[in-house]
């Protein structure tokens, strides 16, 4: 079994298609997933001239436990230098259930579990 083929057990499939697994490490709240945004720039501005310019903060997401213990991703987003506007573009941000630090999967899990 590949990579990314363990990576789509493991995570939504939006974040296997769109992020690379940098490393794992086990802690002693759970496990910590690094994972780095692909280079695919953002389809709503393909025509435009973009340069990758690294990466935003990571921001760090709660998902499903793994073999019982936390899981934590850890996303770092791509920034894009748009050479047409002169400005700094992102890709959206749909894996966070809004107003909470969970993937949105995980969110809807726990809200079913609370009813």
């Amino acid at each position: 079994m590949e990579q990314r083929e363990l990576l789509s057990l493991l995570l939504p499939s939006e974040l296997v298609e769109r992020f690379d697994l940098v490393h794992i490490e086990q802690m002693h709240d759970g496990y910590h997933l690094f994972l780095d945004q692909k280079n695919l720039p953002p389809e709503s501005v393909k025509d435009h001239k973009l340069e990758s310019k690294g990466f935003l903060d990571d921001a760090i997401l709660r998902d499903f436990p793994l073999r019982g213990k936390a899981s934590f991703l850890h996303l770092r987003r791509r920034k894009w230098y748009d050479h047409n506007t002169g400005s700094t573009v992102y890709s959206s941000w749909e894996s966070v259930a809004e107003g909470t630090r969970l993937t949105t999967q995980f969110a809807a899990f726990l809200k079913g579990t609370h009813r």
